[in-house]
């Protein structure tokens, strides 16, 4: 089960830095929301086992974190 998590995470997190592509017109503030989110989500799901509210969860805080940072 651990080799389906870290496979499910991996994936997640190359489709993220992929995604962040169509960030380039994106304000400074956007992107580092957009990029808290992904992260989080990715934090969330590992460090919940892949569980949906610790992926929602993680994205939640990770976007909070990322719009305060570019303050």
């Amino acid at each position: 089960m651990k080799t389906t998590q870290r496979f499910s995470a991996s994936i997640l997190a190359a489709a993220m830095l992929l995604g962040l592509g169509a960030c380039s017109g994106m304000t400074k503030k956007q992107q580092n929301t957009a990029i808290g989110a992904g992260v989080g989500a990715v934090g969330g799901a590992i460090l919940t086992g892949g569980s949906t509210g610790g992926t929602v969860g993680g994205a939640i805080v990770g976007g909070v974190i990322g719009h305060e940072t570019s303050k």
